[in-house]
């Protein structure tokens, strides 16, 4: 018999366990996603630089003149999304785009992101 309470002990444990393990998830995603909270700092648009970064990054997919092509068309981009929005897009990629966050630096992420953002 104790055998028995002691097996149900350990299941009815492992069960509660496996219940809080489960309902914590959603808070430890909702709070990671908060912890990595991307701002993207005000800064003067550096056109020049942005429209080189463009050429070299972004033309092949968006088109030469920002009409989309593979990818959709940014002519108005700032308005669709914040700056942080177009900032993990080009850095994680996604819905199809291609992660540019080991091909840019830090700095080419931030001149494209706030040239983007401009585009009003």
């Amino acid at each position: 018999m104790q055998k028995w309470l002691m097996a149900g002990l350990v299941c009815l444990a492992c069960i509660v366990g496996a219940v809080l393990l489960l309902t914590g998830l959603p808070q430890k995603e909702q709070s990671a996603e908060r912890d990595n909270k991307i701002v993207v700092p005000d800064r003067a648009v550096d056109a020049s630089a942005s429209e080189q970064l463009y050429k070299i990054s972004c033309l092949s997919c968006h088109g030469d003149q920002m009409q989309g092509k593979l990818g959709p068309e940014l002519t108005h981009v700032g308005t669709q999304m914040s700056k942080e929005e177009i900032y993990k897009q080009i850095a994680n990629g996604g819905g199809g785009m291609p992660a540019f966050k080991e091909r840019l630096t830090e700095d080419q992420l931030l001149t494209l992101t706030t040239w983007l953002g401009s585009l009003k």
